[in-house]
């Protein structure tokens, strides 16, 4: 992808992210209170749970056992549980899982997948845009507002032009909105085409969307070699969840790997400050767990990785807060 914006794409990320300083905001440390759009919630990726070969509903229950109230779920996932027969997304299994969620009170805050909205094959994206639409119908229908819209598909290919992948990540927008989620440009710091977070911003401001938004990780933006000063042009109106995890001194950057993610406050990543950063920038979201730590699952049960990476997040969150307004 090209790193030379233009004056207009310059001006409008930067439009992306005007800083939402001073604003009159409440927060507070969720750990275990109910959601609610005035606070910060501290949400379970189940990715951080995947290896223990867990079904949707068991992941949930680790979730709701650990203390937390928010979830990310993997699509995959709620596909093999909602199936009816050979037809995945069933209304009735989704209506089930619905009323499951509201009686323990756990709020899906996202859905990770990797619909193929971005390649450049026309067939495959138009096939990846059908698949984006079920996951967004589907998602809806248990109340949860925002899928992930990653590089998917092309894993080694750049997908030239700021312009041409703002008309795609359009497209994915105008699917999801159809039935009233939200697709986040997911950042991947190994992605040829979604590594930069600049470019992310200006693939943003370049849909002329106002639903436009963006999915970040502590982990991936230092993976693509970007710096966390990026995070004070960002509105925390435009991320409504970023992936809380950490990374170690060695290997070196460029060498890091999924498997190489530790638990927040555990590595380099100066993590309290970029948490800091965001509350300052109006962030009122869910702070998400997202690990592959293969390590841990030899050394802990899955309830016990959610707990730890639940207390984690507390304490940073707490620490964040001070000092923040």
């Amino acid at each position: 992808m090209t790193r030379n914006l233009n004056r207009r794409q310059f001006c409008g990320a930067l439009a992306l992210g005007v800083p939402m300083l001073g604003a009159a905001q409440t927060f507070a440390a969720p750990a275990d209170a109910p959601s609610n759009e005035n606070k910060i919630r501290l949400a379970l990726n189940f990715g951080t749970i995947l290896g223990y070969d867990l079904n949707l509903m068991q992941e949930l229950e680790v979730a709701r056992d650990a203390g937390y109230r928010s979830v990310e779920i993997w699509l995959n996932r709620l596909a093999d549980w909602t199936k009816d027969g050979d037809r995945p997304f069933a209304p009735k299994k989704l209506a089930e899982l619905k009323k499951w969620l509201d009686g323990e009170g756990i709020k899906v805050e996202n859905g990770i997948g990797f619909a193929t909205w971005i390649v450049n094959e026309e067939d495959k994206r138009a096939a990846g845009l059908d698949e984006l639409k079920r996951q967004a119908e589907a998602l809806a229908a248990i109340g949860c507002p925002c899928v992930a819209a990653p590089a998917a598909g092309p894993w080694n290919e750049k997908i030239e032009g700021i312009q041409t992948v703002a008309e795609r990540y359009a497209a994915a927008l105008d699917v999801c909105a159809e039935f009233g989620v939200r697709a986040l440009l997911e950042l991947w710091g190994a992605s040829p085409t979604l590594y930069n977070v600049a470019d992310c911003m200006a693939i943003c401001a370049e849909t002329r969307r106002p639903d436009a938004a963006l999915l970040l990780d502590a982990y991936h933006l230092y993976r693509g070699g970007n710096s966390f000063a990026a995070l004070n042009l960002i509105s925390g109106t435009a991320m409504p969840v970023f992936h809380m995890n950490d990374y170690p001194a060695e290997p070196e950057r460029e060498k890091l790997t999924d498997a190489d993610r530790v638990f927040p406050g555990d590595g380099i990543c100066p993590i309290v400050d970029v948490v800091r950063t965001l509350i300052r920038n109006g962030f009122t979201g869910a702070l998400s767990l997202e690990l592959f730590n293969k390590t841990y699952r030899e050394k802990m049960t899955a309830l016990d990785q959610a707990k730890i990476g639940l207390e984690k997040m507390t304490r940073i969150l707490n620490e964040a807060l001070e000092g923040a307004n």
